[in-house]
Order: structure tokens, then C-alpha cells, then sequence
């Protein structure tokens, strides 16, 4: 049992759940609300859709053993008693591990490439392992472009589905009468957009967090290079614009009286992000700044559970 908890912590079961029910989110109340807005034809049959999820999580897990493959060294400094590898899972079956949940991932991929004639989803998920695995070696010890990285797969989460179903509706135009594409890829880039921008600001707070491990083995990260006075601000800037933006959409969204989502998007996401903002400043110490890497998580989630918003008013 012990065994089983550990393995569940080294893929980090919660964050899998979390892209499961954002992909779910995506597909059921945006996606479907719009393709069917004329009449019922599905792009994803349920089983291809469970495959395309199954990918992205193989791929997701995969990507955490590996990152905490590399990050032994590292980990004993900055969360000694979270370690899994060495401690609960030889190397060994960590990498094997990794290895046939990279493989898993690119075959499910294959299966969902080959139903639905999207043969770049297999070279784009095989780029999301490569992408991964030198995330963990290289990418994460430099200024920015580990998190960059990370931040760019969080929004693939959302994109893959939006791109593949993009795709098929511009290449069957009879199938899908009157649905408007632009739509789609709007809806598309607004919560790719999210997710993008909450994930960066969550890995420099990580980061901070972070920084005597990191600092100890030569990583090159933004509070290390810049200090970590810089790194508030860059993290509280893309707090503002975040929040500006989410502004923006609330009176967008007002003339249409979608008053319960405009409601649930200023308590659940606005407000905690300028709670999170004003706790920003005043963080100083290690267990500040996890406190903060959780709130950001929890915000993640209540944007992404924003969706149900669509399917209600759709």
C-alpha cells in the first residue's frame, strides 16, 4: 500500500485528475455546445476522447518521474521529506516507469491520430515527451525557459483538443453547417491563454520557493539570476494583466446576462488572484511562497471549472 502511495505521489495523481477534468471541461461544455449548435455530429466519439485524455496524462505522468528522476540531488534540500525516488521507487523502475508511460502516451496518440486523420498529433505529443525529458535535464536550470516550457504544455492541455476540432471543421465544412470556427479558437485561446499565464506564475513562485536547492546545484533560475525582489514583480505583473483581462471578459460577458458566471468569475478567480497578489508582496520566507504555489493551484481549478458557465448558457 505504502508502495502504491508513493507511485501515486511520483506521477503527482491530483495534477492528472486536474488535466482529465480540464480536457473533460473543455470538450463537454464548450466544444460540444458549439459543434452541435446545428446539428448533432461528433468530432470525438467518447472512446477516441478517453484515448486523447489517457495520452495526455501518460505523457503528463511520464514527464513528472522524469523531472523527479533528475531532481534527486535537488529534492533532499528542498522537500526531504516528500522524496519518492531512492527512498520508496529504485531508479531503476522510475525510469522504466517513465519509459512505457512516454510509449503509452505516444500510442494512444497514434490510435487517435489514425480515427480522426490528425497525423501531427503524434509528432506534437512526441515533441511534448522530448520537450519534457530536456525540461528536466537542461531547460529548468536556465532563466525563464523552463518555465516557459511548462507553462506553454499546461495550455497544450486545452489546445489539442481545440486545434484537432478546429481542424475537422474546416476540412468538413457539410458536417458541421454554420458553426463558426473562429468561435471555437476563440474560446480556445481565452482558456489556453489562462492557463498559460497562471501556470508561469505559479512555477516562479515554485521557483523562489526553491531557490536554496536549486541555488546549491547550479540552476540558473529567475530568483537565482535576477534575485528574488525581481521575481515578485515579474510574477505580480502577469498578476495584473491577468487580472485585467479577466476584467475585460466580465464586461463582455455582462450585455449577454450571463450574471451567475460573471458572479462566480470575480468571487472564485478575481478576488483570490488580488488576494494572492497582496500576499505576493509580503511573502518572504520559504512557506510563504508554497502557500501562495497552492492558491495559484486553486485558481487554476476555479477557472477552469468556469466552463460549466458556457454549457449552462449556451
Amino acid at each position: 500500500m505504502k508502495l502504491l502511495v508513493a507511485f501515486f505521489r511520483l506521477i503527482r495523481l491530483v495534477n492528472l485528475l486536474f488535466i482529465a477534468l480540464t480536457q473533460f471541461l473543455f470538450q463537454y461544455c464548450i466544444v460540444v455546445p458549439v459543434t452541435q449548435q446545428y446539428q448533432h455530429t461528433h468530432v470525438f466519439t467518447p472512446f477516441i476522447f478517453v484515448l486523447l485524455v489517457l495520452a495526455s496524462v501518460c505523457i503528463a505522468a511520464a514527464g513528472y518521474i522524469i523531472n523527479d528522476y533528475f531532481d534527486v540531488n535537488i529534492d533532499k534540500v528542498n522537500k526531504p521529506g516528500k522524496l519518492v525516488i531512492e527512498r520508496m521507487i529504485h531508479r531503476r523502475s522510475a525510469i522504466l516507469w517513465h519509459i512505457g508511460l512516454s510509449l503509452a502516451g505516444i500510442i494512444f496518440s497514434c490510435v487517435v491520430a489514425w480515427k480522426l486523420g490528425v497525423w501531427w498529433l503524434v509528432f506534437a505529443n512526441i515533441g511534448c515527451v522530448m520537450a519534457l525529458w530536456f525540461y528536466s535535464t537542461t531547460f529548468k536550470k536556465q532563466l525563464l525557459t523552463g518555465n516557459i516550457i511548462i507553462s506553454l504544455l499546461t495550455a497544450w492541455v486545452v489546445m489539442v483538443i481545440g486545434f484537432i476540432t478546429h481542424y475537422k471543421v474546416i476540412t468538413n465544412p457539410e458536417l458541421y453547417p454554420g458553426v463558426q470556427a473562429s468561435r471555437l479558437m476563440r474560446f480556445t485561446f481565452l482558456y489556453a491563454g489562462f492557463a498559460f499565464i497562471i501556470s508561469l506564475i505559479r512555477e516562479v513562485v515554485k521557483d523562489i520557493e526553491d531557490m536554496q536547492g536549486d541555488a546549491r546545484y547550479g540552476c540558473k533560475t529567475m530568483p537565482i539570476v535576477w534575485g528574488v525582489n525581481v521575481s515578485k514583480v515579474f510574477a505580480a505583473t502577469w498578476l495584473i494583466v491577468l487580472t485585467a483581462a479577466l476584467l475585460i471578459v466580465e464586461a463582455y460577458i455582462l450585455p449577454f446576462n450571463w450574471w451567475w458566471a460573471a458572479v462566480y468569475c470575480f468571487l472564485f478567480v478575481i478576488i483570490p488572484l488580488l488576494y494572492i497578489f497582496r500576499k505576493l508582496v509580503q511573502a518572504s520566507v520559504a512557506t510563504d511562497y508554497h502557500r501562495l504555489s497552492t492558491w495559484v493551484k486553486l485558481v487554476m481549478l476555479t477557472g477552469i471549472c468556469s466552463m460549466i458557465f458556457f454549457k449552462i448558457y449556451a
